[in-house]
């Protein structure tokens, strides 16, 4: 795939755009809709661009402005990199699905990966592994063969998993998230792998890990299927979601992740034959100095 133009590659129209982006921070998004919808006259087949416009329309609240706009980025990005189609979902403006375009979270994490380990720990106060970690020791299990760390990042559980287990395997969407997990040297293999597609690779492990992944996917029937392919008999599976706390099953978010109910994961523990060991209320980080509740969750494979 090529890359995205993150520039319409047209002088005039990049500064246009440049100046829509200061008088958006200002706070006056009606000009900067106006100046960006300029900017896009002159590049017309800038995808990025139309998804910032929308971004920009949304703001001033102009809606129906911001969903045709998100509609012709989607129309140039078929793949939809930049996500127009959860923005839709937001609004209103289109049916709700029931997972993101795979194409649009590994672009987000290839674009995180270099300053995502400071801002997931130093400003957003990322608590996942610590706790997955504990309610995995809680169980009594310290010692592991073989662990699989799902989604597995630039390897923050990862280390934590490392003085746990004799073979440790991570899997991610993301090639700039998988090199910085290189980078750490904890893991023996890591694979890239759309979680939403996953087919297992090798052995089974008797510990599989999915620490704040979920809330990417939407439905989880998919890959609790493959979760099943790849645990041992008498495995666990431990991971975290986000806390829905009205009703459903799962939920979009504003922030574009999806939250599950308590409800729902209860029932993909059935279906999938799990044991629950564990399930724990707790603050997994902060989002815009706001408390995120998610549920920490602890299970096996019964022999």
């Amino acid at each position: 795939m090529t890359p995205l133009q993150l520039s319409s590659n047209d002088l005039l129209a990049d500064r246009r755009a440049d100046y829509a982006e200061m008088l958006f921070a200002s706070g006056d998004h009606a000009a900067a809709a106006e100046l960006m919808l300029g900017a896009l006259e002159l590049a017309p087949g800038w995808a990025m661009g139309w998804f910032r416009l929308g971004e920009m329309q949304e703001a001033a609240g102009e809606m129906q402005a911001a969903a045709e706009a998100w509609r012709m980025s989607l129309k140039l990005e078929p793949a939809d990199r930049p996500g127009a189609a959860l923005k839709l979902q937001l609004i209103g403006a289109a049916p709700a699905e029931d997972s993101p375009p795979s194409a649009f979270v590994e672009m987000l994490f290839d674009q995180y990966a270099e300053k995502f380990d400071h801002a997931l720990v130093e400003t957003l106060h990322y608590r996942v592994p610590e706790l997955l970690t504990a309610a995995i020791g809680a169980t009594g299990r310290n010692t592991f063969a073989h662990a699989v760390d799902l989604g597995c990042g630039t390897g923050l559980m990862g280390v934590k998993l490392r003085p746990v287990t004799k073979r440790l395997d991570g899997y991610d969407i993301s090639a700039e998230m998988l090199r910085k997990a290189r980078d750490k040297g904890v893991y023996d293999y890591l694979i890239k792998a759309d979680l939403q597609e996953l087919e297992p690779v090798g052995q089974t492990a008797d510990l599989v890990t999915a620490a704040d992944v979920f809330m990417y996917l939407g439905a989880l029937d998919r890959v609790f299927a493959s979760v099943m392919k790849m645990l041992a008999p008498g495995g666990v599976f431990a991971f975290s979601v986000e806390r829905l706390a009205g009703e459903g099953v799962f939920d979009l978010q504003e922030s574009r992740r999806y939250a599950h109910s308590e409800a729902y994961v209860h029932g993909l523990i059935a279906a999938a034959g799990l044991r629950l060991l564990s399930l724990e209320h707790a603050v997994i980080r902060q989002d815009r100095r706001t408390p995120v509740e998610g549920l920490i969750v602890v299970t096996d494979l019964a022999v």
